[in-house]
């Protein structure tokens, strides 16, 4: 069920290989014993394919072609089996006229991202070099079942700055070969009659460099009935059982792939923490988007704030695995308040604000999430919240709502001195009104560190802290 890599890092190379892998069997019998026997049968002769001669490795963008299974035999000629992994990126073609031929060059990595990425395509050979034998035709009548599908290959393998193509190579194919045998149990675990659920494998980055870890789940089984499967990965990797690392929600985002929704997710990790006095930064924890105005298509300049910090903590819950259902809208929203007796019938629809003990409210009805509230009377106070704020996102590590008069501001973490007393406060503003620029977000401090003067002094704050459900 478990493959695992070793952990990605900034200096080391993720080499993903990804294709179809054809599954035709032939089930002759109704008996379950001989059918298991004959699909492992098939897994077996395609886990030989992986190893024969006939596999081959493509290269996205690139003209570069890898025969893994022939010494490393790979075109064009100037790379050789012991060229370095990280020599790999100068052959993918980045924009249209490497593609045309008229250029070649080098593709930036950019610093900080979590690897550096090589896409691979599984393909097989399907003709052997030498003359074309003429075709032999023969015809059998019989009654059988015939199971028809194609097996979706994705493994992948994380290579150090001294590792070779070859070695690369030889961590792909091993993979693969491992890979279909768990898909093989998967497959003859939740076998139904003579009907196959596809096997679907995913990847997950763990805490505290355990690595990235490949699991395979049937398809089409909601996990809501994989929790025993989750348990035992949980216990397998040491993991507490108090919070979702193996739901699809936790599925690892590789960092060249966009998110198909358009919003920017975590735009906080390009920043700088500050500097302090015997400080330390505490963090939100997981991946969040960021929700601010004019988004959706959706005219809320003005008014919308809270419900947009509420629209980033449901993005938390949602892409941590504790609930699946999509981020709520401003009408959504506002029927939960009615749903739940807080606002009259005629809330829905409106363009009236919102603020913490709604937002607590809402979460708990959508969600079934509790959260604690913070009262300040005034904003000088928030400046010595620092140690209640550090153990909120060192233990939650939740995205908090904080509202205050008109204003409403998500804050995704302090920078706190124990020993000085100084903070800062790091804030998500859903008052942004323009286009998913990361460039302009971060640069004009849309999502920024902010100074304890950042908040007005003597206004009164209620901060909304969500608490995370105990669950796997």
């Amino acid at each position: 069920m478990v493959f695992v890599n070793s952990h990605p890092s900034n200096t080391g190379t993720i080499f993903r290989v990804k294709g179809p892998l054809e599954f035709k069997c032939h089930l002759d019998s109704t008996d379950a014993l001989l059918m298991h026997k004959e699909i492992s049968r098939t897994f077996e002769t395609l886990r030989s394919k992986v190893k024969s001669k006939s596999c081959v490795f493509n290269l996205f963008e690139s003209p570069v072609i890898i025969w893994p299974n022939t010494g490393v035999y790979i075109t064009p000629e100037e790379i050789t089996p012991s060229t370095l992994c990280e020599d790999i990126h100068q052959w993918i073609q980045t924009d249209e006229h490497e593609k045309s031929g008229k250029k070649s060059g080098k593709r930036k990595i950019k610093k900080g991202s979590v690897a550096s990425v090589i896409n691979l395509q599984l393909m097989t050979e399907v003709t052997k070099p030498g003359p074309v034998s003429a075709p032999i035709l023969s015809r059998t009548v019989q009654k059988s079942h015939f199971l028809s599908t194609a097996l979706p290959m994705d493994c992948v393998v994380c290579t150090s700055c001294s590792d070779t193509i070859k070695d690369a190579c030889e961590k792909l194919v091993e993979a693969l070969t491992h890979q279909l045998s768990e898909m093989e149990k998967v497959a003859l675990q939740h076998m139904n009659g003579a009907t196959l659920l596809m096997p679907e494998p995913l990847h997950f980055l763990l805490p505290e460099q355990k690595g990235l870890v490949t699991v395979v789940y049937p398809t089409g089984v909601p996990d809501s009935q994989l929790e025993t499967q989750r348990k035992d990965l949980h216990q397998q990797f040491d993991l507490p059982e108090d919070r979702p690392y193996f739901r699809r929600a936790n599925v690892y985002h590789f960092p060249n792939e966009p998110y198909k929704d358009g919003y920017l997710r975590n735009p906080h990790l390009v920043l700088t923490h500050p500097n302090l006095d015997n400080g330390k930064v505490y963090l939100v924890q997981g991946i969040y988007s960021y929700h601010h105005y004019m988004q959706d298509r959706m005219e809320d300049n003005g008014w919308g704030c809270a419900y947009r910090s509420l629209q980033t903590i449901c993005s938390w819950f949602q892409q941590q695995g504790y609930v699946e259902r999509p981020v709520p809208t401003h009408k959504e929203i506002q029927q939960a308040l009615v749903d739940i007796g807080d606002k009259q019938t005629s809330f829905v629809g409106s363009r009236k604000w919102i603020g913490s003990i709604e937002v607590q409210a809402v979460l708990n009805q959508l969600l079934g999430v509790t959260s604690k509230i913070m009262f300040v009377s005034q904003g000088s106070e928030l400046a010595s919240k620092g140690r209640e704020l550090a153990n909120h996102f060192a233990t939650e590590g939740t995205p908090v709502m904080i509202g205050g008069g008109v204003l409403a501001h998500t804050i995704l973490g302090v920078a706190w001195s124990e020993t000085t007393g100084q903070i800062r406060y790091l804030i998500l503003d859903p008052h942004y009104t323009g286009a998913e620029d990361l460039q302009v977000i971060t640069d004009k401090g849309w999502c920024g560190w902010k100074g304890p003067e950042f908040w007005d002094q003597t206004a009164y704050y209620n901060l909304c802290l969500p608490q995370r459900p105990n669950v796997l």
